[in-house]
C-alpha cells in the first residue's frame, strides 16, 4: 500500500509541476518567455511540486513510525485482561505476534485460541480504517499543498530562492544522515566497549600479550583478553600487503601516466581498476586454494616451511588487492602536476627518468603519501582474506611464514554461533572495533593532514 501511495503522490508532483510551469508561463504574458517574472518558469513549476509533495511525504513518515504502535495497543486493548495480566513481557510479544499474523491473513502453525481470532478480527478492522485514512490525509495533504502554492504564484514571487533553499536544506539533510550514522554506529560500539571493560581491566586489555579467552555460562570473563597478539597479526600482514601494493602501484601510477600512450592507457586503467570490483571472498578463496599451497610448495623446494594459512599468504593477496587503491589514486595524483614543470626540466637538459625522480614525484609526494595511508586503512580493515588466508593464530610472534590473527579475524570469531551478546565474551568484539575505527580513523586524519598541509596548488 505504501508502494502504490508513493506512486500516486509522484504522480501528483509532475501534475502539480505541469500547473504551476504553465501558470507561470501565463503569467510571463509570451508564451516561455519569463522577461517579466523574477524566476524562470521551471522554478515555479517545480516550487509548487515541492509543497505538494514535501508535506505528503513527511505525513507519510510519521504515519508509518506510529502506527505499529497504535495497531499494538487496539491488540492489547481487545486481549482479555486475565490473558494480558498472566503473560509477561516476552510472552506478550509472542501473542501479538500471532494475532498480527492472524490479522495479515498468514495464520499461524497451530490452532489459534478463541481471544486471537477477536483480537486479530478487531485488528483487521483497524487497520483497513487506518489505511484509507492515511491515503485520504497524505492525498488531501498533497492537494492542500498544490493549491497553497498555485495561489502564492507571482511574478514578484521569488520562486528561485526558495526552491534553492529548500534544495540546499534537503542536502544539510542528507549530510546529517551520514553524519548522524556515524555517530550512532562509534555510540553504540562505545557503549558496548563499556560494558566490556566491565568485566576486564582496560590495562589487561590494551597491554595484554596472551589472547585466550574462556567461554563460560555464569556471564563472567575467563581467560585472557590480551589486545596486542591480535594488533600485531593485523600490523605484519597489513605491512606484507603494502610491501606489494605500494611499490608495484606507484610504478603502475608511473608508467600510466608518463610512458604510456593514451590508447594503451585507456583500457590499462580500467583494466586494473576492476581488481577493486573484485569480492573480498573471491581473494580469500583465491589465497586459500592457489596462493597458500603454492607459496608451501616452493618453500619446501628451498627447505622453508611455509603454512599455507600465514601472514604471507593473506598480505600478498590482500597486497594485490589493493594495487588499484595505489596505483589510481596515485596515477590520478602524477597527472595534476602542471606540464609546465616537465617541460622546464626537460628544457634544463634532465632526462625523463630524472624529471619524474626529481621534479614530478616530489610535487606530488603529499598526494601519494596520503594514497599509501588510505590504502593502509583498507588493508587494516580487511576482513574476508585474513578470515580464510591467514590461519586465526592469536601467537605474539614476528615470523610471516606462520599462522596469526587479526582483529577482524577475532570480530567475526566472537560474533559467530550462538552468542550471548550480555556476556564478555561477545562483549569484547566491540572493543575490538572500537580500537580497530580508531586506528583507521587515525590513518584517514593522518592523510588528509599530509595532502592539506604539503598540497601545491597549480594553475
Amino acid at each position: 500500500m505504501n508502494l502504490l501511495l508513493i506512486g500516486v503522490l509522484l504522480a501528483i508532483m509532475a501534475i502539480a509541476y505541469q500547473i504551476g510551469l504553465s501558470k507561470s508561463r501565463n503569467l510571463a504574458g509570451k508564451g516561455s518567455n519569463s522577461a517579466n517574472l523574477h524566476s524562470r518558469p521551471g522554478y515555479y513549476g517545480a516550487l509548487v511540486a515541492l509543497w505538494c509533495g514535501i508535506p505528503a511525504f513527511l505525513i507519510l513518515i510519521v504515519w508509518n513510525m506510529v502506527e505499529p504502535s497504535f495497531l499494538e495497543q487496539v491488540v492489547l486493548k481487545h486481549l482479555p485482561e486475565n490473558v494480558s495480566a498472566s503473560l509477561d513481557s516476552a510472552s506478550l510479544s509472542v501473542v501479538i505476534d500471532r494475532v498480527q499474523a492472524l490479522a495479515s491473513g498468514f495464520g499461524v502453525s497451530d490452532t489459534p485460541a478463541a481471544y486471537e481470532v477477536a483480537a486479530a478480527e478487531q485488528l483487521a478492522k483497524f487497520s483497513t480504517i487506518g489505511t484509507f485514512a492515511k491515503l485520504a490525509v497524505v492525498i488531501s495533504a498533497a492537494l492542500a499543498g498544490l493549491v497553497w502554492a498555485k495561489k502564492h504564484i507571482s511574478q514578484e514571487f521569488r520562486a528561485r530562492n526558495q526552491v534553492e533553499k529548500m534544495i540546499n536544506i534537503g542536502l544539510a539533510l542528507c549530510s546529517g544522515v551520514a553524519i548522524l550514522t556515524t555517530l550512532g554506529i562509534v555510540m553504540s560500539m562505545f557503549g558496548e566497549a563499556m560494558r566490556f571493560f566491565s568485566f576486564v581491566s582496560p590495562l589487561d586489555f590494551f597491554f595484554g600479550t596472551e589472547w585466550n579467552p574462556g567461554f563460560s555460562t555464569s556471564g563472567s570473563a575467563e581467560g585472557s583478553y590480551g589486545l596486542l597478539p591480535l594488533l600485531w597479526g593485523t600490523l605484519m600482514v597489513s605491512g606484507i600487503a603494502l610491501l606489494v601494493a605500494v611499490p608495484v602501484g606507484l610504478m603502475i601510477a608511473i608508467y600510466l601516466a608518463e610512458y604510456a600512450s593514451p590508447r594503451f592507457r585507456s583500457w590499462a586503467k580500467p583494466t586494473i581498476e576492476v581488481l577493486a570490483g573484485i569480492p573480498t571472498i573471491v581473494y580469500g578463496v583465491f589465497a586459500l586454494m592457489i596462493i597458500g599451497p603454492f607459496l608451501k610448495s616452493m618453500g619446501a623446494l628451498v627447505g622453508l616451511e611455509i603454512n599455507a594459512t600465514s601472514a604471507l599468504t593473506a598480505g600478498l593477496v590482500m597486497g594485490i588487492m589493493i594495487i588499484p587503491f595505489v596505483s589510481s589514486l596515485s596515477d590520478d595524483i602524477i597527472t595534476q602536476v602542471p606540464r609546465a614543470l616537465r617541460d622546464g626540466s626537460l628544457g634544463l637538459g634532465a632526462t625523463k627518468s630524472e624529471t619524474i625522480r626529481q621534479v614530478v614525484l616530489p610535487a606530488a609526494l603529499p598526494g601519494i603519501i596520503g594514497a599509501f595511508l588510505l590504502a593502509a586503512s583498507r588493508a587494516i580493515g580487511e576482513t574476508m582474506i585474513v578470515v580464510l588466508a591467514a590461519g586465526n593464530s592469536p601467537q605474539l610472534h614476528a615470523n610471516p611464514l606462520e599462522a596469526v590473527s587479526t582483529v577482524t579475524i577475532t570480530i567475526v570469531n566472537q560474533l559467530t554461533g550462538d552468542t550471548d551478546f550480555a556476556s564478555p565474551q561477545a562483549l569484547v568484539a566491540f572493543a575490538l572495533g572500537l580500537t580497530l575505527f580508531v586506528i583507521t580513523l587515525g590513518l584517514n586524519i593522518v592523510a588528509l593532514i599530509i595532502v592539506r598541509k604539503y598540497r601545491e596548488q597549480y594553475d
